[in-house]
């Protein structure tokens, strides 16, 4: 079963780092956000790890630090091969594991509270393929729905709450492509972040405020 290891949080560090295993056995590098009496808790996923994505990705850093604020705890880590966290890219495949590995962990240290799968880009489509009794749903942000199989996301399959969204300038899915690929899909709302594209270098407040208003009391 996967594990966390957690050491000592550095002195006037609101980060606590720590270990996850995965069911594989891989040891991955993560941190913590913590709140006393946290109403939600939140898994942030980060982008492509071939592409320069790590825990400290923008968009991942932004809801990181946010959330707290509205009591939700909040746990970010390094995918499979990426800077310290063992293994090698698994094209989507054992990166589920890793997001399994940090969906338990905070459902092993916070039994009973609601945890989202958040995500951006490759990390979104990830978190969107994991399921576990302690979700409460997905935050999927700029998710491309392709580099995992949306018929493989088990988010479009499931009667809790699914939020994409999606910059209106998407390179790589549109909000329109987005709505037309989950059609089908049960509990599905596509925002859409205007005037932003995949990398958000505009529009970030737009996606934390949705995060705060979806996942706790912003």
């Amino acid at each position: 079963m996967p594990t966390t290891r957690p050491g000592p949080p550095p002195p006037h560090e609101p980060v606590r780092r720590s270990v996850l295993t995965t069911r594989d056995g891989l040891d991955l590098r993560a941190e913590w956000r913590e709140v006393p009496s946290p109403s939600a808790a939140a898994v942030v996923c980060h982008p492509h790890p071939l592409h320069g994505g790590t825990m400290h990705a923008p968009v991942v850093d932004a809801l990181f630090h946010a959330l707290p604020a509205d009591d939700v705890t909040t746990l970010r880590f390094n995918f499979r091969g990426v800077q310290g966290s063992e293994g090698r890219f698994d094209h989507g495949r054992g990166e589920r594991l890793d997001v399994e590995a940090a969906l338990m962990a905070l459902a092993e240290r916070h039994p009973g509270i609601p945890i989202w799968l958040a995500g951006w880009s490759f990390g979104a489509d990830v978190s969107l393929a994991v399921d576990g009794p302690a979700v409460a749903g997905w935050f999927a942000v700029a998710p491309p729905l392709a580099l995992v199989g949306p018929e493989e996301m088990v988010a479009g399959r499931d009667d809790r709450p699914t939020l994409l969204v999606c910059p209106e300038h998407d390179q790589f899915r549109t909000p329109e492509a987005a709505t037309a690929v989950t059609a089908d899909w049960a509990a599905t709302e596509v925002m859409t972040v205007p005037m932003a594209d995949h990398f958000l270098l505009t529009g970030l407040d737009v996606v934390v405020d949705a995060a705060r208003r979806r996942l706790g009391h912003g």
